[in-house]
């Protein structure tokens, strides 16, 4: 089967890194995650103590940032500097301040560079805001994601209890209604679904269901361009 670009975008927390991760597995394809990007970034950011407020000093931290994604025994994994970060990204400190490292120009711009160097070979997925508006215009099949806040806030606390975090309901709803409103109203590269991308809404599907419906998608659009 000939290899194609696919691009997922989508809000936070409806599963693009699940169908990502599901997608590259059934197809042989590389898996990158540009949400894991971003937050390295943050985590590098909270950890230098740089001010992201003062662009000479963010321009400065991005050319110390090099990140590559590994696949081992716990499935893809996101080396910041040479260093697993995988877990560290996960937490609630990263998670509150990613939108606002996100909507840095210049983050955005390394981060695209980066993403895009990485996507040369063609037989990748990858997930994230704007890959199929800005990374990969010219992906050959994008997918958008979606599905109700509610559905999303509760899916991502499971996910956090069972690794043992502290977190509320409530707090997890918050952060996720104003991630969206960022992500969507930022003037870099905003939350947008491209016009000929195809909605995916998962907030009935589970995992099994979802991935079949996208895979469907790919057996398509293969066919489509021969």
């Amino acid at each position: 089967m000939k290899k194609i670009i696919i691009a997922i975008d989508g809000h936070s927390s409806c599963g693009k890194s699940t169908l990502a991760k599901a997608m590259g597995n059934a197809l042989g394809y590389t898996y990158i995650s540009t949400g894991d990007m971003y937050r390295a970034v943050t985590l590098y950011f909270i950890e230098n103590q740089v001010d992201i407020k003062n662009i000479a000093a963010v321009k400065e931290a991005l050319t110390h940032i090099r990140l590559h994604f590994e696949t081992d025994e716990n499935g893809n994994r996101i080396h910041l500097n040479g260093r697993d970060v995988s877990e560290e990204i996960r937490k609630m400190h990263v998670a509150d301040l990613v939108s606002p490292v996100a909507t840095i120009p210049e983050v955005r711009r390394e981060m695209v560079r980066q993403q895009q160097e990485m996507g040369k070979q063609k037989g990748i997925v990858m997930d994230g805001r704007d890959i199929g508006t800005v990374v990969f215009p010219e992906a050959e099949l994008k997918i958008f994601l979606t599905a109700d806040v509610e559905e999303r806030a509760r899916r991502r606390y499971e996910e956090l209890i069972v690794k043992g975090h502290d977190v509320q309901l409530e707090e997890i709803k918050t952060n996720l209604s104003e991630r969206d409103r960022i992500d969507s109203s930022r003037a870099d590269s905003p939350l947008m679904k491209a016009e000929d991308s195809v909605i995916i809404d998962n907030t009935f599907l589970n995992h099994e269901q979802q991935l079949e419906v996208a895979l469907d998608l790919v057996r398509e659009r293969v066919r489509e361009i021969g």
